[in-house]
């Protein structure tokens, strides 16, 4: 079987690689947009789940992958900053307090689709403004969701507790990829 990941993020390209599957990268152009009733918990399988209908049919031999975070506090979505602006009242909002980051993940063969949400609760220590302008000028958060990268400065700096996946905050439920693609036992590492 041939695996192709619909996603441009490094993160996730990395992370399926280190899994030790093989994949085609490919792009996937639809408007992530989310319907008011859909529920903050449940958007990014909502989204993930979009972005593998709006591909084009599957060859018998194609598996697709494709994934979508959402950072959410106190039922408040917070998607990718346009600005610095934004992304400052963001980590303003995460400063001191624990929030929520949903993956969800969308594996779709010709055949059939499976759709799974992983959430980890992370807590920030307090974040002051000249840390906040540090980060927002050095890391240039603007394609990530809440406005901050685990791996980077921020994470290191700021997070004091995760409970959850390390990988779903990232922005790849690995476990979950892992155990669905094996699972379906048509790709393996």
């Amino acid at each position: 079987m041939k695996l192709l990941l619909a996603s441009q993020s490094p993160r996730r390209k990395e992370l399926l690689a280190s899994l030790g599957f093989e994949f085609e990268v490919v792009k996937i152009d639809c408007e992530e947009i989310v319907p008011e009733h859909i529920k903050v918990g449940e958007s990014a399988a909502y989204l993930s789940e979009l972005k593998a209908d709006t591909f084009r049919s599957l060859e018998k031999d194609e598996v697709l992958l494709t994934a979508d975070t959402v950072v959410a506090i106190d039922d408040q979505f917070l998607g990718k900053p346009q600005n610095e602006e934004e992304a400052g009242q963001m980590l303003k909002l995460l400063s001191g307090k624990t929030h929520q980051v949903y993956t969800g993940i969308t594996i779709k063969t010709s055949d059939k689709t499976i759709t799974k949400t992983d959430v980890a609760d992370v807590e920030f220590d307090e974040i002051t403004d000249d840390e906040t302008d540090y980060y927002i000028r050095n890391y240039k958060p603007f394609d990530k969701a809440g406005s901050y990268g685990i791996q980077e400065w921020l994470g290191m700096a700021k997070i004091k507790k995760i409970t959850g996946s390390y990988y779903t905050i990232m922005g790849l439920p690995t476990h979950l990829v892992y155990k669905i693609l094996r699972e379906i036992e048509q790709v393996s590492p």
